[in-house]
């Protein structure tokens, strides 16, 4: 994961108006613990990083795992881990990829006659003029 896919990740699932400088920070705080591996042991985080990843895990950006394992006195051990969602990678490249046509907004719509301002039909630049029982528009 790269810190722009995960930046990106991070504004899709967190605000999509959140300024990308915070979400960079967020994302380069995570992937200071995560280095070149694909997940991360839970003791090494402080609680506030850890509940930071619990947000991560609630905007479906990571999971966790767990194994147990035998120590050498017979007790069992269990150690959680903490890595991101297998899929994230091909969700953040769709987002990436994601083609938005932007919206043609007219600024004067609602005072030229509201969202069908290029129609002359019940705009303001429009008269009805009524002879001998037809209606006939006229521009002005």
């Amino acid at each position: 994961m790269t810190l722009a896919e995960l930046t990106k990740a991070i504004q899709q699932h967190i605000d999509l108006e959140m300024d990308a400088e915070v979400a960079q920070g967020m994302a380069e705080h995570a992937l200071g613990f995560f280095g070149f591996y694909n997940r991360i042991i839970d003791n090494a985080l402080e609680p506030t990083d850890r509940n930071l990843f619990y947000m991560f895990q609630d905007y479906d950006l990571l999971t966790t795992e767990s194994e147990e394992t035998t120590l050498w006195d017979g007790r069992e051990w269990r150690i959680h881990y903490w890595k991101f969602k297998p899929d994230l990678r091909e969700r953040v490249e769709a987002y990436m990829q994601r083609n938005l046509e932007p919206e043609d907004i007219d600024p004067y719509a609602d005072i030229y006659g509201g969202s069908n301002a290029l129609s002359p039909i019940g705009t303001i630049w429009t008269k009805r003029i009524r002879k001998s029982g037809q209606s006939k528009c006229i521009h002005v």
